[in-house]
């Protein structure tokens, strides 16, 4: 009989694409995925970006101590970004003992073998990878989705923004040959993929490693002209390497989606500065100008830190006043929380967790107004939506998102997921959009 296996993926879309490869390489040595903890190996595939996701992953492993009791045949295996940490990975071996394979970021595809150690050797498997300059290609995958995939352009970070985790956990940055990503794509669209994702820590600085001159903006006037892909998306891009070429690319390219997702931060250039994210309030303010300039119709959403050590009533004011300016489509906002290993995490001035929770509910009290604005922009307008699934809201509403990246909801029947159609749309939420699909 086929082994079985259910994977728990914690984190960003890096981590769900890993645990793509990690069901490849499984299902490439018999094992059959379940949507359950009863399997014979539990995968938790770990995020150490914030906080809670560690904490979610103790308290699951603390469900599987029973079920391991129970069960001593089962193998528990918890990868990712967590267990890059030697801390972090010392407190699972000395609180975890029934965890029985351990591996990170760079080694997916030693799985197999740590399998084999642990079943037939009945010894803990354990092995991590620090750095890298190996990319392997030959990994296969099984993609969540038929008609939309995320693509790897780039590995690791060499950013080193004092509050991250990332160039420890994913090692330093390094691209992709363009052959291999172009490959990648155009099987996917010759299998009815419409939607890629390129995915990087910085896309922008893709091609850095590269033994050519050949850039991001090279990258996606090439995977423009595959045919099947109607939808092209990035994230994440750095906004001290957004370049004049690649907004022009974005201009340009008729399949690339008029979203940018420019991750900010803050909005004092003191606390930029403290953060390592090399640009000022005023530089970003620009890059924002010769967006819109240049792409009237584009999506600007961001992330925003609050509370980093140090940070003052100004500083804050001075987020504020960015968000106003900007005046941005959506933004992931996060309360700062100490990472060990970063240079954060020594900083004088920690702010009180009040003062955060203060300063956290007043951002919102600014942004979500304007968000909500922006949605009601778009009353009346027709889109293109590739449908994603089910709406979470009701069986009876479809979903999907726009080439702006909001999420819409419209009624309409189950076989149209995975087609692209039009909607219109006749309401806005703060979070999401409600249309109608256009006969």
């Amino acid at each position: 009989m086929s082994k079985t296996f259910h994977i728990l993926t914690y984190g960003c879309q890096m981590n769900e694409h890993d645990s793509e490869k990690i069901c490849g390489m499984l299902n490439s040595i018999g094992y059959k995925e379940i949507d359950n903890n009863n399997a014979d190996l539990v995968i938790l595939n770990t995020c150490l970006i914030r906080e809670n996701a560690a904490q979610k992953v103790f308290g699951k492993l603390g469900e599987l101590k029973g079920l391991k009791r129970n069960n001593p045949n089962m193998l528990i295996s918890v990868c990712g970004c967590m267990m890059q940490k030697d801390d972090v990975r010392e407190k699972t071996l000395k609180q975890c003992p029934f965890v029985d394979i351990i591996f990170g970021t760079n080694n997916i595809h030693e799985l197999p073998e740590l399998i084999k150690k642990a079943q037939t050797e009945k010894l803990k498997a354990v092995h991590i990878i620090e750095n890298t300059v190996e990319i392997h290609e030959e990994m296969p995958k099984v993609r969540k989705y038929k008609h939309k995939a995320l693509i790897n352009i780039t590995y690791g970070c060499n950013n080193f923004c004092t509050y991250c985790v990332v160039p420890y956990t994913r090692g330093r940055e390094k691209s992709r040959e363009p052959e291999d990503i172009l490959a990648e794509i155009k099987d996917l669209a010759s299998n009815g993929c419409k939607e890629v994702t390129l995915l990087g820590q910085n896309v922008n600085s893709y091609g850095n490693t590269l033994s050519r001159d050949y850039s991001f903006a090279d990258l996606l006037y090439d995977i423009n002209k595959i045919d099947g892909i109607e939808f092209i998306r990035f994230m994440t891009s750095h906004p001290k390497d957004l370049s004049d070429d690649l907004i022009k690319a974005i201009k340009e390219c008729d399949k690339i989606c008029n979203h940018v997702h420019l991750p900010v931060q803050s909005g004092s250039t003191k606390v930029l500065n403290e953060m390592n994210r090399r640009y000022t309030k005023e530089h970003y303010l620009g890059l924002v100008e010769k967006i819109r300039r240049e792409i009237p119709d584009a999506a600007i959403t961001t992330d925003i830190i609050i509370g980093f050590p140090g940070e003052t009533e100004e500083d804050f004011l001075e987020t504020v006043d960015l968000v106003k300016k900007v005046k941005y489509e959506s933004a992931f906002t996060f309360l700062y929380s100490i990472r060990e290993g970063t240079k954060a995490a020594t900083m004088e001035n920690q702010i009180p967790d009040d003062i955060k929770h203060d300063r956290f509910n007043r951002l919102l009290e600014e942004l979500y107004p304007i968000v909500l604005d922006k949605n009601k922009e778009c009353i009346g307008k027709t889109y293109r939506i590739l449908i994603d699934g089910v709406s979470k809201n009701s069986d009876d509403y479809l979903t999907g998102r726009s080439e702006h990246f909001r999420l819409v909801h419209f009624k309409g029947d189950k076989s149209l997921i995975g087609k692209i159609v039009n909607v219109k749309i006749d309401s806005a939420k703060t979070f999401f959009l409600e249309g109608t699909i256009q006969k």
